[in-house]
């Protein structure tokens, strides 16, 4: 049955792309012989055109990261229910959320998020979000930093220790300059710090390259082959879980079980499986990078497969990782649990299924390329936000490192600090940035007559979650009980749609926030 279950999501998601997909490309009016910004605008830095077959690689790696391989893994604890969220989530509000915000970043121009938000809900929503999203993106760009310079240096210290001479070198980082800027509380100071210390300042030292130099240098040379390595990772563990006889998918399931929370810890399902996994299901993060490869396409009529097709390519992979998740612990969220952190999961169940030599090297490069892949484009995102918002031509290389040094100094000034109470809010913000994105687009939808209930369906859900997610969630000052969090998403729901029965049709043109 299992096995049975999972072709069954996989047919549904390639279905809502060849179905739905095609629906709500029609509701939004797609014009394949208008100008895209490429032709109308082409700088050579940022609006210059790409094969689609590298736009939709690195779209794919834009949005995704680690996110449809770690959200995955901690919402498959709750149990198959979370096969559910990924496939109906994905097919009706991740990929419209995608497809809407990428398609009226093109017709807006390639606006960025700030300025599509500010052209449909008012000239004070577009600079509270322009505030929201570049500091989003420098905290973003800033938090995938600090993963991989963990495990480079944690890789790198298992080689020196290893080596006959590496003894001498970490004694030798203890004490070298860097070493004043790695000193615990009582003064001492550990190699593996100052190794990360490096390593960070190297990552930070390839981010701001990448952000500073046309998109076609890097970006658009080296993508491809990441997110072909994202790919291989899944479904060669797919494939490997498929042929080896010790594991089968998705065992010991029964039907009541998309419909039961098996989380160990009673963990309600909602609201916190709808904000655990967002990545592979809807995330807010995507349509601040869509507007960068708006800026790329020849043609409207790329923007189905580069903007819904992407989002649902990243379903799948979050569907392959729930089901590694559950079927390489035997189907018991439990066990799962019990293995430990997301990335400890992903190494046991590679090495396991791949091999140690393999399987180690697939993590090892993924969890090191992937989360630094979602750094540097977020940085790229703030500076193309700012000089949309300045107005600020960036044709010029002097003119891009004015913008990107002080997105860095932030970076750099949040990397330092205590990240861990803002990353527990980190899913929850994520998640807002799709409602907001979602109450935009149906109002553009609506304002041109259009069925805005592909939009504003999700937004109404969406709210309700992101509501009750933030009067229950233990991190955050509220801790209100379930109940009473639930009323409040659905208060919260109920207000905003009101809002937009009475002022979502009616803002004239004229009223649009503009740059």
């Amino acid at each position: 049955m299992g096995m049975v279950c999972f072709l069954a999501a996989l047919g549904l998601l390639v279905l809502g792309y060849a179905v739905y997909g095609v629906f709500v490309e029609k509701v939004f009016g797609i014009d394949r012989t208008r100008p895209t910004p490429v032709q109308s605008r082409a700088d050579g830095v940022d609006c210059v055109a790409l094969p689609p077959y590298k736009i939709f690689f690195i779209q794919l790696l834009n949005i995704a990261g680690l996110g449809p391989v770690f959200g995955p893994i901690l919402g498959a604890v709750y149990g198959p229910a979370a096969l559910l969220w990924v496939v109906f989530g994905c097919i009706f509000a991740g990929a419209v959320h995608d497809f809407l915000t990428g398609a009226m970043s093109l017709r807006y121009g390639a606006a960025s998020y700030p300025e599509l938000i500010g052209r449909n809900l008012g000239k004070y929503a577009c600079w509270f979000m322009l505030v929201f999203t570049i500091w989003f993106m420098v905290l973003v760009g800033a938090v995938f930093v600090n993963g991989p310079a963990g495990l480079l240096a944690f890789k790198t210290g298992e080689l020196l220790r290893s080596w006959e001479g590496g003894a001498a070198v970490l004694q030798w980082l203890e004490a070298c300059p860097l070493a004043v800027f790695c000193a615990g509380a009582d003064g001492t100071v550990s190699a593996g710090k100052v190794l990360a210390l490096f390593f960070s300042a190297l990552i930070f030292s390839y981010y701001f390259v990448a952000t500073i130099l046309p998109i076609d240098k890097i970006i658009g040379r080296i993508y491809p082959f990441f997110a072909i390595l994202l790919l291989f990772m899944a479904f060669g563990l797919l494939a490997a879980l498929l042929l080896n006889p010790q594991y089968s998918i998705l065992p010991n399931l029964r039907p009541a079980d998309f419909f039961t929370n098996l989380n160990p810890k009673g963990a309600p399902l909602w609201p916190l499986l709808f904000v655990t996994i967002a990545c592979g299901a809807i995330s807010g993060f995507h349509a601040t990078q869509s507007p960068m490869m708006a800026r790329c396409m020849r043609s409207e009529g790329q923007a189905r497969l580069m903007f819904y097709g992407v989002m649902i390519a990243e379903g799948v992979l979050a569907l392959i990782w729930v089901t590694i998740g559950l079927s390489f612990y035997d189907g018991d969220p439990a066990a799962l649990m019990a293995a430990g952190t997301p990335a400890v999961v992903v190494s046991k169940a590679s090495e396991g299924l791949l091999g140690g030599l393999v399987g180690g090297t697939l993590v090892f490069l993924g969890v090191v390329i992937l989360p630094i892949s979602t750094g540097d484009t977020a940085f790229r995102t703030g500076r193309l936000i700012l000089a949309d918002v300045l107005r600020f031509e960036q044709g010029s290389l002097g003119r891009r490192i004015v913008l990107a040094v002080p997105l860095f100094l932030l970076g750099i000034y949040f990397a330092v600090g205590d990240f861990t109470a803002i990353w527990m809010a980190f899913g929850w913000t994520n998640q807002t940035l799709a409602c907001v994105s979602l109450w935009a687009a149906a109002v553009w939808l609506r304002r041109r007559k259009r069925l805005h209930w592909v939009a504003t369906v999700p937004a109404l859900f969406m709210t309700a979650v992101c509501g009750s997610y933030l009067f229950y969630f233990d991190k955050f000052p509220f801790r209100w009980p379930m109940t009473a969090s639930v009323c409040m998403g659905l208060a919260a729901s109920g207000l905003c749609f009101a809002l937009f029965l009475a002022r979502g049709g009616r803002m004239p043109e004229g009223d649009e926030a503009k740059f």
